[in-house]
């Protein structure tokens, strides 16, 4: 590197560094102003967060009545998100999340057509227990959350900036359900599991949600500072030895390229490389929200099962052993962590 360009890469590097510390401070408001509502679910809040300022999608599962709606709720507050709810029902039609396009009778009697927007279009979208939704109903979800457009009337349509979808799932209740496709829980980001709080947690919960008065979310950023904190996740750099275990990781889930001899023998299908893409991510954004200039080997074991898990199946042979995916991802990272 010559001497001129030296000066103007330092200058960059002390830019980057300072946004870094700027947005890891933001970031620290907000988990802060979340706490203030939402109680005992930190990992959750952390994990939801990361999903967002890396621009994805979120797959929440848990059993009713651990906050997952008002979790949504209080982020779209918090970032000053236009937020909407859907509740996914077995009738419910691509038309009613998508919207639809009607006939009106102008004046003079001139009739045209007028495009009613559905649900999605608003920059945080609820879709509460997802699988209760027919496949249909799901696929409609498809290219909204891949390519930020949906088509009606063959007329394809922008949604907003920026725009998330984080989904509920009950894990117990499967009765009249449709288990999502891989091709959509591919599209999600992560898969986070919700679980239910601590003793101290939920004595907290029960004196501050049952009185006369309840906490309020605030907000505290904005949908363009959200965006440039997506921008900004991107540029942080990502060291040799991450990278390495990012994709020995990944790459040794996938039973056709595997060593390890229990992946070849439990694994139906392993993660692709959208889940390489999503780990990458992650760990950049796991780095920031903790104050750091560049993501470590725990960021990626930390991270391996929320963003791995819905991107794996076991082999039906493993499922009668009682293994789980869990179980695989815990052995990747022992090995290659």
């Amino acid at each position: 590197m010559s001497t001129t360009e030296h000066p103007e890469s330092t200058e960059k590097q002390e830019e980057l560094v300072q946004r870094v510390e700027q947005l890891g401070a933001r970031l620290g408001e907000v988990r802060k102003a979340i706490g203030e509502v939402i109680f005992g679910q930190e990992e959750v809040v952390d994990r939801t967060l990361i999903t967002l300022i890396a621009g994805g999608h979120a797959l929440l599962v848990g059993v009713p009545g651990l906050a997952k709606t008002r979790l949504v709720e209080t982020l779209g507050t918090v970032f000053g998100l236009e937020d909407r709810r859907v509740q996914c029902t077995p009738d419910l039609m691509p038309a009613d999340i998508l919207g639809s396009e009607v006939l009106e009778v102008e004046e003079g009697g001139r009739r045209a057509f007028r495009f009613i927007e559905g649900p999605v279009f608003c920059q945080l979208l609820m879709a509460d227990e997802i699988n209760r939704a027919s496949p249909r109903t799901q696929s409609a979800l498809l290219q909204a959350m891949q390519e930020h457009r949906v088509t009606v009337g063959g007329q394809p349509r922008d949604l907003p900036t920026p725009f998330h979808v984080l989904a509920t799932q009950n894990p117990l209740e499967q009765e009249g359900t449709y288990p999502l496709p891989e091709a959509q829980l591919d599209r999600f980001f992560m898969e986070i599991d919700v679980d239910h709080p601590d003793l101290d947690a939920e004595r907290r919960m029960l004196i501050e949600t049952t009185g006369a008065t309840q906490s309020g979310a605030r907000n505290i950023m904005s949908p363009m500072e959200l965006m440039e904190a997506q921008s900004l996740v991107r540029r942080v750099p990502v060291g040799d030895k991450v990278l390495e275990a990012i994709l020995a990781i990944v790459r040794s889930g996938r039973p056709e390229h595997s060593e390890l001899v229990e992946v070849r023998n439990q694994v139906a299908w392993g993660p692709g490389p959208r889940a390489s893409q999503a780990l990458m991510l992650a760990v950049r954004a796991r780095a920031i929200m903790e104050g750091r200039f560049a993501p470590s080997i725990d960021d990626v074991i930390s991270l391996a099962g929320p963003v791995l898990r819905h991107r794996m199946a076991l082999t039906f042979a493993a499922r009668a052993e009682g293994v789980t995916v869990d179980d695989v991802i815990e052995r990747l990272t022992q090995a290659h962590g």
